[in-house]
């Protein structure tokens, strides 16, 4: 936190960084273990950043979508059979646990402009607010590294070599678009 910011003041870099870490990175982050190409193919405009994505579709919407990502996955990879079967519980699991999480994050984004729009700023509820939102990081946090090392553990060694170097190419690509 640099000097000119306050406890209270939520870092865009921060929301920045949970937004891309809580949902995205159950695509791209369990494409560390399970392969970047389930992201890339859930990037266009229904996927987790633009036109609401995942959170705008009812479960059977969210189902069909990930079959189709998991599917482009498969192929990239070089997915088995057995390798198929484990991977897709873990996956589902974790976006099925994520989205209720994301959707909370969204409410307290919401309630925090409404307690800063007030005529009075009530630190303790604003504090409340920050306190609930870094429990929510925290619990997609870990449920992001439980499916990583679940995900992990189906792929081998080569496979993961591979998306390390996917996931690199397109972190620079990404980078080199947002001039950093």
């Amino acid at each position: 936190m640099n000097h000119t910011q306050t406890p209270t003041e939520p870092s865009s870099g921060r929301r920045r960084f949970f937004r891309r870490a809580a949902i995205g990175s159950v695509i791209a982050g369990l494409a560390a273990g399970i392969g970047l190409q389930a992201y890339a193919h859930g990037g266009g405009s229904g996927g987790w950043h633009r036109g609401g994505g995942f959170m705008s579709m009812d479960p059977a919407q969210v189902d069909q979508r990930l079959d189709r990502m998991l599917k482009h996955l498969y192929v990239e990879i070089d997915a088995t059979d057995e390798q198929k079967s484990r991977l897709e519980p873990i996956v589902k699991q974790a976006i099925g646990d994520l989205l209720p999480l994301r959707s909370r994050m969204r409410d307290g984004r919401k309630s925090a402009v409404e307690l800063l729009a007030g005529e009075s700023v009530d630190r303790a509820a604003i504090e409340a607010l920050r306190a609930e939102q870094m429990k929510l990081a925290d619990q997609a946090s870990r449920r992001i590294t439980q499916a990583l090392a679940d995900a992990a553990e189906v792929l081998t060694p080569e496979q993961k070599k591979d998306i390390a170097e996917r996931m690199q190419r397109r972190h620079e690509r990404s980078s080199s678009r947002r001039g950093g």
